[in-house]
C-alpha cells in the first residue's frame, strides 16, 4: 500500500513542477509541423492509403527522407541481429535506425526483414540468396520509417502496419526503357546544378550522402546517372518548393 501512495506521490510531484504554457506551446509546433507534413508529402509516393481498409496512411521511404530533411535529421544503421543460413536459404536481419541532430542521438526505430515473408514466398520463385541484400534494405526501411513516426510526432497520422508495409513493393510498376543517353554518368553541369541547390538549400555534405545511399545505392553524386541526376535534382526542387511556401 505504501509503494502506492509514494507511486502517486512521485507522479504528482512531476506534474507540479510541469511547465504548462511550455507543454501547450511544444503541443502547438507539433500541430502545426503535422499539418506542415500532411500538405507537403504526396499520395502514392510519400505515403500510401491501402484500398478499402479505411486505416491511417502508411508512410512509405521518400516521406521518410523528406521528414528527415524538413526536421535537420541525419540517420546511422546498425544491424543487430542476423541469421544467414545458407543451408536452407533464410536470411533475416534487424537493423536499428538512429536519429541524429548535429551528432546528437534524438530517437531510435527498429525493423526486421525476413526471406520467408510472404512478399519473397508467394508467387514467382525467388532465389534467397539473391533475396539476402534486399531484405536487408527493408530492414533498414523499417527501421528508419519507425524512427520517424517517432521523432515526428506522426504515428496518430501515419502508420506502418506489417500489411500496410506491402504496399509500397506491390504498387504495379510499369517500367520504361530508358533512352541510351539517360544511362550515361550524370553531366557536369547536372553536378554542378546539384551542388549548388544543396548549398542554397543548407544539405549538409552528410545528409546528402544519405540520401545518395537510400535512392540510389551510391556513396557520391559522381557515380549518378544522368536519369538519377535529373530524378534528384526534380527532387530537390519539389522540396525547395514546399520551404517556399507561406506557413
Amino acid at each position: 500500500m505504501s509503494n502506492i501512495v509514494e507511486y502517486n506521490n512521485a507522479a504528482i510531484s512531476i506534474i507540479e513542477s510541469v511547465n504548462l504554457q511550455q507543454v501547450q506551446a511544444t503541443m502547438q509546433k507539433i500541430a502545426q509541423f503535422q499539418a506542415l507534413v500532411q500538405k507537403t508529402l504526396k499520395k502514392d509516393h510519400d505515403f500510401g492509403v491501402i484500398p478499402g481498409t479505411g486505416s491511417k496512411p502508411t508512410l512509405l521511404k521518400p516521406g521518410a527522407e523528406k521528414i528527415l530533411m524538413l526536421m535537420g535529421l541525419t540517420s546511422e544503421y546498425e544491424v543487430v541481429e542476423k541469421v544467414q543460413d545458407y543451408d536452407t536459404g533464410f536470411f533475416a536481419f534487424t537493423v536499428k535506425c538512429t536519429i541524429l541532430r548535429q551528432g546528437l542521438k534524438i530517437t531510435e526505430g527498429v525493423g526486421h526483414a525476413n526471406t520467408r515473408e510472404k512478399r519473397y514466398t508467394s508467387g514467382r520463385q525467388q532465389d534467397p540468396y539473391t533475396l539476402a541484400n534486399t531484405v536487408l534494405k527493408m530492414a533498414k526501411k523499417r527501421a528508419q520509417i519507425d524512427a520517424v513516426l517517432t521523432v515526428a510526432s506522426l504515428s496518430e497520422i501515419f502508420t506502418q502496419d506489417l500489411e500496410d508495409m506491402d504496399f509500397e513493393q506491390e504498387k504495379p510498376r510499369q517500367e520504361q526503357p530508358r533512352p541510351a543517353t539517360q544511362n550515361g554518368p550524370a553531366t557536369e553541369a547536372q553536378l554542378k546544378k546539384l551542388y549548388a541547390m544543396a548549398k542554397e538549400m543548407g544539405v549538409s555534405d552528410q545528409a546528402m550522402k544519405e540520401l545518395l545511399q537510400q535512392r540510389y545505392q551510391v556513396e557520391s553524386s559522381k557515380q549518378l546517372t544522368k536519369q538519377q541526376a535529373s530524378d534528384l535534382i526534380e527532387y530537390l526542387e519539389q522540396f525547395r518548393a514546399t520551404q517556399e511556401q507561406p506557413a
